[in-house]
């Protein structure tokens, strides 16, 4: 039976793993997020495709019941040269392809994104999809060893993101800005420039994330948004000494000398 605890209180767990460990864990948050993506009209999203739960260099953040039968929200870090480009590629590559070669060029002392944010409507207005996965998200790059981080917001993820340290990228599309999964809704390309200072973070976001990024002690938020909730935060990854950042950014120059990404073959929808 699925647990978790009372409605008016619920009770959760946020824990991070690398994707190609846990293979059912990523069934169930494709679920979720295939769900969440149906009852706003979307069928069918580029980046959202699931080839991501094979890709080594896929880091998945979930927010579930304590006995880990159902997620209820969750986000991910790519890391740029595993085996799919960043979603932020796929998706507005084919639009603007300047995004290649500035993610070639943050790659080179460790970039990713943070992509794939939802939450399960059983849990709106708690502040799971933000600021909580956004929070984690740029948690976890500590542990990841990435120096940057990307990421393509809906218009109402642009003040989280901007809250937990983010900059517009001025140079890519409109302004920093497409029309994408549809034409009727708009996508902002934002970026982290230093993940470890925080500097242009504000001091709630970045007290939080320095509260997640603190493994050497349990952790438990009791409150989002002024609503009790409790929350269990696991975020060490398991198995990260098996991670290699310095072959992945090898790995993305590679796929960058041999032009591997083709944008004449990359769909917007």
């Amino acid at each position: 039976m699925t647990e978790i605890t009372s409605p008016d209180k619920p009770h959760l767990k946020l824990r991070a793993f690398r994707a190609i460990d846990e293979p059912d864990t990523c069934g169930r948050f494709i679920e979720g997020h295939t769900n969440v993506l149906a009852s706003i009209g979307i069928k069918k999203v580029t980046s959202s495709k699931n080839e991501w739960q094979y890709n080594p260099a896929a880091f998945v953040i979930v927010v579930e019941s304590l006995d880990g039968q159902k997620v209820l929200g969750g986000a991910r870090v790519h890391v740029s040269g595993g085996s799919q480009p960043l979603p932020i590629e796929e998706a507005t590559g084919a639009m603007d392809a300047n995004i290649y070669d500035l993610v070639w060029k943050k790659a080179q002392t460790g970039t990713g994104e943070v992509c794939g944010l939802w939450n399960s409507p059983d849990l709106a207005g708690y502040g799971i999809g933000s600021p909580l996965l956004i929070r984690a998200g740029i948690a976890i790059c500590s542990q990841i060893g990435l120096q940057s981080l990307f990421a393509l917001c809906a218009p109402y993820t642009v003040k989280p993101v901007v809250n937990a340290g983010m900059v517009l990228i001025e140079g890519i599309g409109n302004n920093g800005t497409f029309y994408y999964p549809k034409l009727d809704l708009i996508a902002t390309c934002m970026i982290l420039e230093n993940l470890y200072d925080l500097h242009l973070a504000k001091d709630e976001d970045k007290a939080a994330i320095y509260q997640m990024r603190d493994l050497d002690k349990d952790s438990r938020i009791n409150k989002l948004k002024d609503k009790e909730i409790l929350i269990d935060l696991h975020l060490r990854i398991p198995n990260i000494e098996n991670w290699s950042l310095a072959d992945t950014i090898a790995h993305a120059n590679k796929n960058h000398l041999e032009g591997s990404v083709d944008i004449n073959k990359l769909s917007i929808f």
